[in-house]
């Protein structure tokens, strides 16, 4: 996973910790955070562009 090109964020400052990254691969999309970065998950282009909408819906929003 060393090998992989990592992004985050423009709105996310240089020096940021807890950065979520994500990494294109052939097979799909890493996903890991920044101060975690041993820790990867994996998802697919469509899953993740659900994701995505589903937070700026608000959809997963929750009152505790």
């Amino acid at each position: 996973m060393s090998d992989l090109i990592w992004q985050k964020s423009s709105f996310s400052e240089a020096a940021a910790a807890n950065c979520v990254e994500l990494a294109a691969v052939a097979d799909g999309i890493r996903l890991r955070e920044s101060d975690e970065p041993d820790t990867v998950l994996r998802t697919s282009p469509a899953a993740l562009g659900i994701f995505i909408r589903a937070v700026k819906d608000g959809r997963l929003d929750r009152t505790l």
